[in-house]
């Protein structure tokens, strides 16, 4: 049985999956920093089309890396973790715009109240505050997540004088657990964008038989990393035996995983599948394998 040889752009892929890792990386960076300096001059009605398009090319960035069948999951990720990675460095930049042009006041609680209730949604407490001569403290009410003040206490706050920006104590303007939480989502984005490119390589690997140097070096580091040292022989048999013992499920598929059998494409799992009297199914496998006897679509072999 012959292989199928790799097409250019996966023997690119295979030798250099760091540089397509590198670029993608760097999309996501870029985009959280664009849509972070965006997102305090414009509105929803320009950011969510935004995001929309950043999700369309973030999709064909990953699914470049190799690993199409689990790229939608990863864009999902990514784009959550970006979108909170924005949100909490926004609220870090309120804490910092509040530290570098707020004043700081003492002031006393004259009225009290909570949030009201939606949902299971936590339920903060507000506190308005008036200065000595009588004034209210501008902006927004004081937000604390439990009940820390009481009416007619007296209390040092930073204000803002423009009264865009909420009054925080001195304890509450520290910006950097803000600033390590976006850092940290940040680093999820990009830790996706890695997996998606280290599974990419061995998708790319199991889709050709005939790999250069470089994709051969890649699927023996794999295989370290899984610990599976079998040979294609063995692999083939264990094969054999999981499509005649292994149970369908409810929709009467045969589900492995190809991360077992690392030496093995789809088209010659197929070919075997194919002896054995089962069709391999080509459509909405979602990173695994699956057989049938009667498949919707199925894959070639050779």
């Amino acid at each position: 049985m012959s292989g199928r040889t790799l097409t250019p752009a996966q023997a690119g892929r295979a030798r250099h999956p760091s540089l397509w890792a590198v670029g993608t990386g760097c999309y996501v960076l870029a985009a959280i920093a664009g849509m972070f300096a965006l997102a305090d001059r414009t509105g929803p009605a320009l950011l969510i089309p935004l995001w929309i398009v950043h999700a369309g090319i973030l999709i064909l960035l990953l699914r470049k890396l190799g690993a199409r069948e689990s790229s939608t999951y990863a864009m999902l990720f990514v784009l959550a973790t970006s979108l909170m990675s924005v949100y909490v460095a926004g609220m870090a930049r309120d804490v910092l715009t509040l530290q570098r042009r707020g004043e700081q006041v003492s002031a006393e609680v004259v009225r009290q109240w909570r949030d009201p209730a939606e949902g299971r949604k936590a339920r903060d407490y507000n506190y308005e505050l008036r200065r000595p001569d009588g004034s209210k403290v501008p902006g927004p009410p004081l937000k604390t997540s439990s009940d820390s003040y009481d009416i007619g206490q007296t209390l040092t706050v930073i204000e803002d004088p423009k009264g865009v920006l909420r009054p925080r104590t001195p304890a509450q303007a520290n910006a950097t657990g803000e600033m390590i939480g976006s850092a940290a989502f940040a680093l999820c984005a990009l830790a996706a964008v890695a997996w998606m490119a280290w599974r990419g390589s061995a998708a790319v690997m199991r889709r050709g038989e005939n790999e250069p140097a470089a994709g051969a070096t890649l699927r023996k580091a794999y295989k370290a990393v899984t610990r599976n040292h079998s040979t294609r022989a063995e692999q083939e048999q264990r094969l054999r035996e999981a499509l005649r013992a292994h149970p369908a499920d409810r929709r009467g598929y045969i589900k492995l995983h190809p991360e077992d059998y690392p030496d093995l494409s789809q088209q010659q799992a197929a070919r075997i599948a194919w002896e054995t009297g089962l069709r391999a199914e080509a459509a909405g496998n979602r990173g695994s394998w699956r057989f049938k006897e009667n498949v919707v679509e199925e894959v070639p072999f050779d």
